[in-house]
């Protein structure tokens, strides 16, 4: 019989991201990242009113890809929960970076003790899912985790079969995050992987 599938997403779920990028923007750049404000809002130079512009936020975001990767570490309990849902289902990593980074994130992850297959995107994630399902077995059981609403909605728009779990690792993130279950594109919002382990292991059938 076919493994169920589950599609990952990386920072916030199995890496801590947003810590580190805040971290190195105060250390290199004299900007401060403040999450109440949310991302974008949040990022100002120091002293400054106004945040920086998109392009601003998007040219650090990728220099912190290609210089700091190292930082990043392990939301906790994520290494544990991927080997143990590894018994049970077929897992890749869908995340949102650059083709060109997808040899890094590999490598990266494989530090960790996470060694899946990788997939970039760029955009929602619901047509990037499918091409995976269509790859990999569309018939089968399958599930998403991410820590972005807008990819829960953009799964629940193009996959709505798909099992949908919206997970926010990073406790200085959680609370300042769109919630996906509470605008009904998601099956559960949990964001520790005491109890999202035991959730997903339902999901797939694996209790």
């Amino acid at each position: 019989m076919t493994k169920p599938l589950i599609i990952t997403d990386c920072d916030e779920v199995l890496l801590r991201m947003v810590v580190h990028f805040r971290d190195w923007l105060g250390e290199a750049h004299d900007v401060e990242l403040d999450m109440t404000r949310g991302f974008a809002e949040g990022m100002r130079r120091r002293n400054a009113d106004a945040p920086l512009t998109v392009a601003e936020m998007w040219d650090l975001l990728g220099r912190f890809f290609d210089t700091e990767m190292h930082r990043q570490d392990p939301i906790p309990g994520s290494v544990e929960a991927m080997a143990r849902l590894s018994e049970h289902a077929e897992i890749v990593v869908l995340t949102n970076l650059q083709d060109h980074r997808q040899d890094d994130r590999v490598r990266q992850l494989r530090a960790v003790g996470i060694d899946f297959p990788v997939y970039c995107n760029q955009g929602p994630k619901g047509p990037a899912l499918q091409k995976i399902l269509d790859e990999r077995g569309a018939g089968r059981p399958a599930v998403f985790i991410d820590d972005l609403a807008i990819h829960i909605g953009s799964v629940a728009e193009v996959a709505p079969q798909v099992s949908r779990l919206h997970f926010v690792g990073e406790p200085g993130v959680a609370p300042h995050t769109t919630c996906a279950l509470e605008a009904g594109h998601a099956h559960a919002r949990i964001d520790h992987w005491a109890a999202a382990l035991p959730w997903l292991l339902n999901r797939i059938g694996a209790n």
